[in-house]
């Protein structure tokens, strides 16, 4: 009975959240990436080096990590729903402003803005996560959210080819109809967050009394036990805590490897000579591969009850695409290798996230998951700024790529020396780096 009834309670909350959730999660990630085909025209229009181009494309991540841990630690005060809402609305009046950009300076600006903008919404997801889905459906609904990131890369890629397209319409840069038509969704989809989410299970009308008894029943053992293990610790032992730190350190080093990739994986592919729209749909190929890739990992580590060596093996994946990418060079093999790295750059992502609820709750859970995620999303400056650095030093990607391979490495070699297996098969952070 507990069976069926945990069965169908778990169906009806994925069905409910999850579908708006990803959706949501997809334009959020079109506007925070579509610059790199805007940057066909752009770049050229406007006099950008890759070196400026880098600096404008990971500058979003300096914004993103100034203000995401006050907008987590807001969102969990006034609710997802209200607080999400408003992120989609900033974002998506932000991202359609980027089509003003005039020279370098609004550039940066703008793109600083955008990472302000969205700052709290991914970690505010994962957060919001741990108030409806128990421990052991974390990887796969975490999944479900990263189905969004190959997928609206894959989207983005074939779409804004075909954007690129309306250049001269109306007097209007094919490169500025593309950020303010990909900006409207955004601000669409607040209001259906606001007509659709529900705070807490609490709050949930939609669930059967008993349905929603035996979740609040088993979030709130799973809460204690937790406590019980590893203590509640505040906003501020959250913040500077050494596992937090470490998980910190491992989000960024993959982070790095992910978004050099991301904003330059359609300016190396369109370096090979296609057409804006032939480009569009090859780029997407890596990302469909990818997705396949992060689904079938996540499922592997949910049934194993296993993280660890999911995410080390993920990023040696990751990080053998990329080194085989720069030595192949151009060929179509090289195509071959870059959708071997997004198998291992997103199948990552589902074994990494669950690791913060093993030990953060409450108020913790709130401002460590948001940390883990804004130090962590410096790599997303990093990335873009090396690679774009090393083609103009060196008039290649060979070395940017050799560059992200290496930051992926080094975020395996950093887990296998910084988590370990616990007992009852879950993972925590090792004893010697424990606060």
């Amino acid at each position: 009975m507990d069976q069926t009834l945990e069965k169908h309670t778990i169906a009806k909350i994925s069905w409910r959240l999850l579908p708006l959730i990803v959706v949501i999660y997809f334009v959020a990630y079109i506007d925070r990436t579509n610059v790199g085909f805007a940057a066909f025209g752009m770049n050229k229009e406007l006099g950008f080096t890759a070196y400026i181009y880098g600096w404008g494309a990971g500058i979003f991540f300096l914004g993103y990590f100034l203000f995401e841990v006050p907008s987590n630690v807001i969102l969990a005060k006034v609710g997802a729903r209200k607080w999400i809402a408003r992120i989609m609305i900033t974002w998506g009046i932000v991202a359609g402003a980027m089509a003003f950009t005039a020279g370098p300076i609004s550039f940066l600006v703008l793109r600083f803005l955008l990472g302000a903008a969205e700052a709290g919404f991914f970690p505010g997801i994962i957060l919001y996560f741990t108030y409806w889905f128990p421990r052991v459906y974390r990887a796969r609904v975490i999944a479900a959210l990263f189905l969004a990131v190959p997928g609206s890369n894959a989207v983005t890629a074939v779409l804004s080819g075909a954007l690129l397209q309306l250049d001269g319409v109306l007097g209007v840069a094919g490169w500025k109809w593309l950020f303010i038509l990909e900006a409207i969704p955004s601000v669409i989809l607040a209001f259906v967050v606001l007509a659709v989410m529900t705070d807490r299970p609490a709050l949930a009308t939609w669930l059967k009394p008993e349905e929603r008894n035996w979740l609040e029943t088993e979030l709130e053992r799973e809460r204690v036990t937790l406590e019980a293990s590893h203590g509640s610790l505040s906003l501020f032992q959250a913040l500077t805590d050494r596992r937090v730190i470490a998980l910190s350190l491992i989000y960024m080093t993959i982070v790095t490897a992910t978004y050099g990739i991301t904003f330059f994986l359609p300016l190396i592919v369109k370096g090979a000579g296609f057409s804006d729209a032939i480009t569009g749909v090859v780029t997407a190929v890596p990302y469909v591969i990818g997705t396949v890739g992060m689904v079938l990992w996540s499922f592997s580590s949910d049934r194993r009850k296993e993280r660890r060596w999911h995410f080390i093996i993920a990023c040696t994946v990751a990080a053998t695409g990329l080194l085989a990418a720069g030595w192949l060079g151009g060929s179509y093999w090289a195509l071959a290798a870059m959708s071997l790295a997004t198998v291992g750059l997103y199948g990552s992502k589902p074994a990494f996230w669950p690791l913060p609820s093993e030990f953060l709750s409450g108020k913790g859970a709130a401002g460590g998951i948001a940390l883990v995620n804004s130090i962590g999303n410096l790599g997303g400056f990093a990335g873009p700024y090396v690679v774009g650095w090393l083609k103009d030093s060196t008039g290649t990607y060979q070395a940017g790529l050799y560059f992200l391979a290496a930051c992926a490495l080094l975020s395996g070699v950093i887990a296998f020396f910084t988590v370990h297996r616990a007992p009852a098969a879950q993972l925590s952070l090792s004893s010697n780096i424990s606060s």
